[in-house]
């Protein structure tokens, strides 16, 4: 009998046959995976969405984390160590979440910042995940990524031939391209796919991006790109590239704009699910939520770098502004 099933069980008999209330149920034991290595977000994302919920770990939770290089087999590899120690797995990111699908575990999987869960075959809709899986998004719709080809017109007008540049391995790639091939042709821009499987292939692909007179860079969001914020904002500002990105991070890292969630919210709605299926529910009946707030942020010193005028209009649209 699995454990969690004979720790059930055994409640329900005390409860049946003490007049007294059945002792508190033994601690679930949380483990998440991440794509690169620990940072803020990792160390105290989780545990502060479960603590706001009246989770301590140590005490009523125990929380075991593992970090794997941001590729399907290693993530993949991490979840199955971890699995036979764990009742439940919180997964960053879509490699995660693609590599928790494959491992086909038996226990439930809350998924967070994961771009196109239904598109890529994680759940069977937003609403009705189905399965053992459900999670938070993050993009909060297709058209995301033209929104970040807009930004980058907004500020290049001329603006004619992008670099998209993401993980070879990530089916947010394939995704973002997918969109960006709907929204390009209506601004009149091309887009043209630059793929990396490490972060080792970041300076051959600025030198594509180079060679090809490609203007400006969105680069797709991702537990590698995440991984090589300051890498990619480095070289694309040494390359006097824009550049768009997803995560806030990397515009804090000298990045020059960004549209993306706040990946601490994001921690907070995965903590809310994982709540939700300690008191009994079912991963695949609660709906994938998507974010609740999307953050413009721009930085300024890298726009005076590249030699770019910023509307005033767009500074004072932004959430967060460096100078």
């Amino acid at each position: 009998m699995k454990r969690r099933e004979f720790i059930a069980g055994s409640a329900a008999v005390l409860a049946g046959a003490l007049s007294a209330p059945a002792a508190a149920a033994e601690p679930w034991r949380i483990g998440q995976v991440f794509g690169g290595t620990p940072n803020a977000i990792s160390s105290s994302g989780l545990s502060r969405g479960l603590s706001d919920l009246g989770y301590v770990d140590g005490q009523n939770v125990h929380l075991l984390s593992r970090f794997a290089a941001p590729n399907p087999k290693d993530m993949k590899t991490a979840i199955l160590e971890l699995a036979p120690d764990i009742d439940l797995l919180v997964v960053w990111g879509t490699i995660g979440g693609v590599a928790a699908k494959a491992a086909a575990l038996k226990i439930p999987v809350v998924f967070i910042s994961v771009g196109a869960p239904v598109d890529i075959g994680l759940v069977e809709s937003l609403a009705h995940p189905g399965g053992s899986m459900t999670g938070i998004t993050f993009e909060a719709a297709s058209e995301t990524y033209g929104k970040r080809l807009q930004l980058l017109k907004d500020i290049q007008p001329g603006l004619s031939r992008v670099a998209v540049i993401g993980a070879k391995s990530d089916a947010n790639f394939s995704f973002a391209m997918m969109s960006l091939e709907k929204s390009a042709p209506l601004l009149g821009v091309s887009v043209t796919p630059v793929g990396i499987g490490s972060g080792d292939d970041l300076k051959s692909a600025f030198d594509q991006v180079k060679r090809e007179r490609l203007e400006a860079v969105i680069v797709v969001a991702g537990s590698l790109t995440f991984a090589n914020n300051k890498a990619i904002a480095d070289l694309a500002l040494a390359n006097g590239v824009p550049s768009c990105h997803g995560f806030k991070e990397t515009v804090a890292a000298g990045g020059l704009i960004s549209l993306g969630p706040d990946l601490m919210v994001l921690a907070r709605q995965g903590a809310s699910l994982v709540d939700k299926i300690i008191k009994g529910a079912r991963p695949g009946d609660l709906p994938v939520e998507q974010p609740t707030r999307y953050v413009t942020s721009i930085n300024l010193r890298t726009a005076k770098a590249l030699g770019l005028n910023i509307s005033p209009a767009l500074i004072a649209s932004a959430d967060e502004v460096i100078e």
